[in-house]
């Protein structure tokens, strides 16, 4: 998806460049940038160089008009500041118009997360019969025990894991490279995938990648989203589920038993430890529910 715009392609140019990002997140910019391109052409004619505060202030009303939420306008003009600074640094602008905007109040959000109890139906309910049903099984697996993002997942080769020493290295977000510990169940699983489904799926062709499809190529972030829901369906787990939700749910257990807090942001590839902080406030919120279910002055 490219721009008529050399500015914003410039733009996206520069993301990749100094903050390695990846192609989904650089489309994300991309997007942003657009949608504000056509509008401000529309509303006012102006071009994106000659973009005024006023212009940004009225696009930014726009969003709430259209009933954004306060986190999607948070990030629209966390875009805008970002393009508006980097003109700024080329010298195609001389004013920074994204200057002095506030962003919208965000207010606290948990993340929505699966019980323990959850999480083992979810995990018993894939047909073992199915070569389908045995890849799905060692996928959740790996996904419980490790937190990995799903195009981490979907990504990730044969090369990547060591069952010898219980370990996988993972490429995340900018290229950084972590080292996230197996367990012994995410071992077994993967072994048995690796042994029996794997082979029976890809019918000796070769595959780059560890998890695979019956036409030998690698299972994408949309089926296997798909899958997750069937599954779910099939456990009785009422709850919106997709890979994002398993990844919390690692987090969140992991916090609730206990877990160091730099621990976690480490296993999940957190740049910054605010991000991970949001699971200290989970694990509040479920104290105040054993709380008030068992006290008997709750």
């Amino acid at each position: 998806m490219k721009s008529a715009d050399p500015l914003i392609e410039m733009f996206v140019d520069a993301l990749w460049m100094e903050r390695g990002l990846a192609e989904n997140s650089l489309n994300a910019y991309r997007s942003d940038m657009l949608h504000f391109d056509a509008w401000l052409n529309k509303q006012s004619g102006h071009s994106l160089a000659d973009a005024s505060r006023a212009d940004l202030l009225s696009y930014l009303a726009y969003q709430v008009k259209l009933g954004r939420k306060p986190r999607t306008s948070a990030r629209i003009l966390s875009c805008l500041r970002q393009f508006y600074q980097h003109l700024l640094r080329e010298n195609i602008i001389t004013t920074d118009p994204s200057l002095q905007l506030e962003s919208p109040s965000l207010g606290l959000p948990l993340p929505k997360s699966l019980t323990e109890e959850d999480v083992e139906k979810l995990l018993n309910v894939t047909d073992l019969a199915q070569p389908e049903g045995l890849r799905d099984r060692a996928m959740l697996e790996l996904l419980y025990a490790t937190g990995l993002r799903v195009s981490e997942l979907v990504s990730l080769r044969p090369d990547q894991i060591s069952l010898a020493q219980g370990v996988i290295r993972v490429t995340g977000k900018g290229g950084k490279e972590r080292l996230v510990p197996l367990g012994d169940e995410a071992q077994y699983w993967i072994k048995k995938y690796t042994g029996e489904s794997r082979p029976e799926l890809l019918h000796e062709r070769p595959a780059d990648f560890l998890f695979v499809t019956r036409r030998g190529g690698a299972m994408t972030r949309q089926a296997f989203w798909y899958r997750i829901k069937k599954h779910a369906q099939q456990a009785g787990i009422k709850k919106h589920l997709s890979p994002h939700t398993v990844r919390h749910a690692f987090a969140t257990h992991l916090v609730n038993h206990g877990a160091d807090l730099r621990v976690v942001q480490m296993l999940l590839g957190h740049s910054d430890l605010s991000t991970t902080q949001i699971y200290t406030h989970v694990a509040r919120e479920r104290l105040k529910q054993m709380h008030a279910q068992h006290h008997p002055r709750a």
